[in-house]
């Protein structure tokens, strides 16, 4: 049975896809993962990927949800991109992009943040 956290992750991960579907992404992959990490979402728009990071935080005394992307999980994202890169030649040819959406409640808004790595 579904942790109730990991129901509420997953309902975040498919909002957030979603959202980047409705202002024209499509969307390549979800939850992919290889031994140096998982990427949440995997998306093509024109001639960019996006690799995306989903964070959700109810709680703001934390310091919110781009706050919990620590230098620690960026690394690993990229690492888990260059992998990714590798299996899959054709995406190499494209621009690739560092992108976070982040929701403040599961019903709440979501702010997507292009190119947040740099």
């Amino acid at each position: 049975m579904m942790a109730n956290r990991q129901l509420i992750g997953m309902q975040a991960e498919e909002r957030a896809a979603a959202h980047l579907q409705e202002l024209g992404c499509m969307i390549l992959a979800r939850n992919f993962r290889c031994r140096m990490g998982e990427i949440d979402i995997i998306a093509r728009r024109e001639q960019i990927l996006i690799i995306a990071e989903v964070r959700l935080r109810r709680n703001p005394n934390f310091g919110g949800a781009a706050a919990s992307i620590t230098h620690t999980k960026r690394t690993r994202i990229i690492r888990t991109t260059r992998y990714l890169l590798t299996c899959r030649p054709p995406l190499a040819k494209l621009r690739v992009r560092f992108d976070t959406l982040l929701l403040s409640g599961a019903d709440g808004p979501i702010e997507w943040i292009e190119d947040a790595f740099n």
